[in-house]
């Protein structure tokens, strides 16, 4: 008789780490609102391994995901859990970002000192290495400490590196693919399993379609990490992800393309998505990303609807034509604002838009002006705010790193919602009430229902559900004191958790703390819930709700640039519509000039 092959088991832990609050706690929540695609695209990798045998035909690969967003990460637990059952192990910190290094850093400390080996990727490391000349002293640090970088993307086979290296105990301290990005058609299908998915507020998933980017915004990590030259899945995959999600009941989903409409195939996935619709009745509810440009491309907005697109997201990043240069978002031109707008709008999408504040032109006065041109000329439902922010990565933070410009060194900070610089023109103090005003400014009760009123304007439309989201986005910058998009439903927070370096507060002192914190902050959720409530109920039953109208839903017309303020009083506005209108002029010299040419020739 022939002896038996004893098995054994890889666990191969992948950890999307969140990042500490102002008082050193991690930003987790009984429910998550954003899906972490990272987390997805890894653990479909590692899914791909486990059937292709990497390790061996006698070695289980078991993994493991875990989103800190929406779960506790307990090392402990986990490294009892593999001493329990005599596994081998890598703990993988997976898209960790400049904001979330301090966490993860944290976190692998833990599992080293445990005697785990542990690896980790994502963002900040890439960035790093793709725009300084040198490691930066924490990533040095964290290599110091044992915990090997990963710098670039996991296709192509690569991440059956990384598990050999940890199966054989010869993990190198840099895995760096930063100048041989991967192409992703054919990849395998991001997923998750049904119990991470389960976390997710809504049960939503994520995936990316598309890579890279071709513009050169000079505050973006994207171009600088997943290059300029755009890589794409085919529609075939698309449909791949599409069943693999259906079949545990995920019908709803992020794109997280950080731009759909310049993906070459965005026609062809449509399509697909639509004879999914149609043919077998598979139909998904979708979140993309797209800029201000889309709605110059012929079909784009109404393939997009008629796919299952319900919400958009817009980089406007701003409405002054010199802010928009001087970051080289050249592409943006604020002369089709309000006709891109209300393309979505008509259709029936709801309409997301990035802003940046703390540009250096900005002042405290022309911030709180350009808020409120927004809330009366353009047809916008969320205005998601951010702080102009040298992130690692980006040719903003490399550009001040080589003039040795003060940055503030706690990564932590790195979120968009914390000032990490000196603004030239405001003061520190300014700076950080300006930002807090401007989100005030637009969140006001009066804008809340003037975007209930608008929808509610359209046949079919619910005029409660923008209501609802700008008043969830209120509570969470009033209440949570947290940027809206790392927001999530019932906040969690566990005394031994805080931040390394910081005291751990005496357990009563704690929860008395906690105590107060809560029913402040229910006081703020049951004040501010019942007013969007009370908003959204009213407009929905104003029985003239489809007479409404106002300047930022009427016709866009040619003398709109002579009359709106969006072009008189924002910086550069004039010199945009002279420009706009050269463009026109030229255009219809050359189509005269055509038209002669065929008059002639007939």
């Amino acid at each position: 008789m022939g002896g038996v092959v004893k098995r054994t088991t890889f666990q191969l832990i992948l950890i999307k780490p969140t990042h500490y609050d102002d008082d050193g706690y991690p930003i987790t929540w009984l429910r998550s609102h954003i899906p972490s695609n990272t987390l997805a695209a890894l653990y479909g990798l590692g899914d791909d391994c486990r059937r292709r045998q990497v390790l061996g035909p006698d070695v289980d690969i078991v993994i493991k995901p875990f989103d800190e967003t929406n779960t506790r990460v307990r090392a402990d637990r986990i490294m009892r859990d593999i001493e329990r059952s005599g596994d081998r192990a890598l703990i993988c910190l997976v898209g960790v970002q400049s904001n979330q290094f301090p966490r993860a850093t944290d976190l692998a400390r833990q599992f080293i000192k445990g005697g785990f080996s542990v690896a980790m990727g994502g963002f900040h490391a890439a960035g790093c290495l793709s725009m300084l000349p040198v490691i930066p002293p924490e990533i040095q640090a964290a290599m110091d400490m044992g915990v090997s970088i990963y710098a670039g993307e996991a296709e192509e086979s690569r991440l059956d590196e990384v598990l050999r290296d940890a199966w054989n105990g010869t993990l190198k301290s840099l895995y760096n693919y930063m100048d041989d990005l991967p192409g992703i058609e054919a990849a395998p299908t991001p997923h998750l399993p049904p119990a991470a998915l389960a976390r997710n507020e809504g049960r939503k998933s994520s995936f990316d379609l598309g890579r890279g980017c071709p513009f050169q915004c000079s505050f973006c990590t994207i171009i600088n990490v997943q290059g300029r030259k755009s890589r794409f899945r085919t529609p075939d995959d698309l449909e791949a992800i599409v069943r693999e999600n259906y079949k545990q009941g995920i019908t709803s989903f992020f794109i997280t393309d950080d731009n759909m409409a310049r993906n070459k195939h965005w026609e062809a996935f449509f399509d697909r998505l639509i004879e999914l619709r149609e043919n077998e009745g598979i139909c998904v509810s979708l979140i993309i990303q797209v800029d201000t440009q889309c709605h110059r491309i012929p079909n784009f907005i109404h393939k997009a609807r008629w796919a299952g697109v319900y919400r958009v997201f817009i980089g406007l990043e701003n409405v002054n034509p010199d802010n928009l240069l001087a970051a080289k978002k050249r592409q943006n031109k604020i002369t089709e604002y309000r006709k891109m707008l209300q393309a979505w709008h008509t259709s029936g999408a709801s309409t997301w838009a990035g802003y940046i504040l703390g540009f250096p032109g900005d002042t405290r006065e022309s911030i709180l002006r350009d808020m409120e041109i927004i809330k009366k000329e353009l047809p916008l439902d969320i205005l998601e705010l951010f702080m102009l922010t040298p992130l690692p990565g980006s040719e903003d933070h490399q550009t001040l790193w080589k003039q040795g410009v003060w940055m503030d060194p706690d990564l932590n900070k790195y979120d968009l919602h914390h000032r990490v610089v000196h603004h030239p023109k405001m003061s520190d103090a300014e700076y950080d009430q300006t930002y807090r005003d401007a989100w005030r400014t637009y969140y006001t009760p009066e804008h809340i229902e003037t975007v209930a009123k608008r929808h509610g304007s359209i046949p079919g439309r619910n005029p409660a559900e923008p209501a609802q989201f700008m008043t969830m986005f209120k509570i969470m910058f009033e209440a949570e004191g947290i940027h809206p998009l790392e927001g999530g439903v019932v906040r969690m927070k566990y005394r031994r958790d805080r931040r390394y370096g910081m005291p751990i507060e005496p357990i009563g002192v704690f929860h008395w703390k906690l105590a107060v914190e809560t029913v402040r902050k229910l006081k703020i959720y049951g004040r501010l819930a019942w007013q969007g409530w009370r908003i959204g109920q009213r407009v929905k039953n104003d029985p003239k709700r489809h007479e409404y109208t106002d300047l930022a839903l009427q016709p866009v017309m040619d003398d709109d640039m002579d009359k709106l303020s969006l072009f008189a009083e924002t910086a550069g506005g004039g010199a945009a519509v002279n420009k706009r209108r050269g463009e026109d002029l030229a255009r219809a010299k050359i189509a005269a000039q055509q038209n002669q040419r065929l008059a002639a020739a007939e």
